[in-house]
């Protein structure tokens, strides 16, 4: 069983009424979005509000708003939030994104999201661990969809989707008017096949980048890479 709370070098995750609890996806997007010179930043899906988190500790002027479709969720996510020192940047919002869309005119330098992307998958019988796994309530399309809509001109999208649906995603962001800016393919270990892509868009067009590639654990287990620790070596208090 996880723990109920998650402790990082600037900040604690309390993550015991969150569906999803703190994961190696989730603190490698943290890590690696680029949220430099962005002053508004919208987190689709937050859970315990880990990205939002990550992102305020490297930038100290923007402004954060986190969504969730799931009460218990949101709640955790604006409760971690109080916990900071950025609190007065934060803010948490039930809401589904399709919801939020449709009743603000704010528009984002940045959205971020670790979606949902399992697929006709077995589900447990906890609702709001498969809202969170299962990509029922969020697809790709719309959340490319809604990120189109709720970016400014220059906006971007940064996300991790499994690698076996990297292109998928690609092709249906430049159907949405978005631009390949940024790509990392992340391998567990040197023997094993990649499983995740971390992916950003923009609006804005861009050479196609070089895809970088990172592995996880390259000496055996729980020995992480040097390019691992280098990403992640701000929150971990292990490195």
């Amino acid at each position: 069983m996880a723990n109920s709370w998650f402790a990082f070098k600037q900040f604690t995750v309390m993550q015991d009424k969150a569906a999803m609890k703190v994961g190696t996806d989730g603190v490698l997007l943290g890590a690696w979005v680029d949220v430099s010179a962005c002053k508004t930043i919208l987190d689709v899906g937050t859970g315990t509000g880990l990205l939002t988190l990550m992102a305020a500790q490297r930038n100290a002027d923007a402004h954060f708003v986190a969504v969730d479709i799931d009460r218990d969720a949101a709640l955790q996510a604006e409760a971690n939030f109080k916990l900071s020192e950025w609190q007065n940047r934060l803010r948490a919002v039930h809401t589904s994104l399709s919801a939020y869309a449709d009743n603000s005119f704010r528009k984002f330098d940045c959205v971020m999201c670790n979606p949902p992307f399992f697929k006709n998958a077995f589900k447990s019988d906890r609702q709001a661990r498969n809202t969170a796994r299962h990509n029922d309530s969020l697809s790709y399309n719309e959340l490319l969809n809604r990120s189109a809509y709720l970016t400014n001109a220059q906006g971007r999208l940064a996300v991790i989707v499994p690698f076996e649906t990297e292109q998928e995603f690609l092709h249906l962001s430049s159907r949405h008017g978005f631009f390949l800016k940024r790509l990392m393919r992340i391998q567990p270990t040197p023997d094993k096949d990649f499983v995740r892509s971390l992916i950003e868009v923009s609006k804005c067009c861009v050479a196609r980048p070089v895809p970088d590639c990172m592995v996880i654990e390259d000496k055996g287990r729980h020995s992480y890479s040097d390019a691992y620790i280098e990403l992640t070596k701000d929150y971990y208090l292990a490195f």
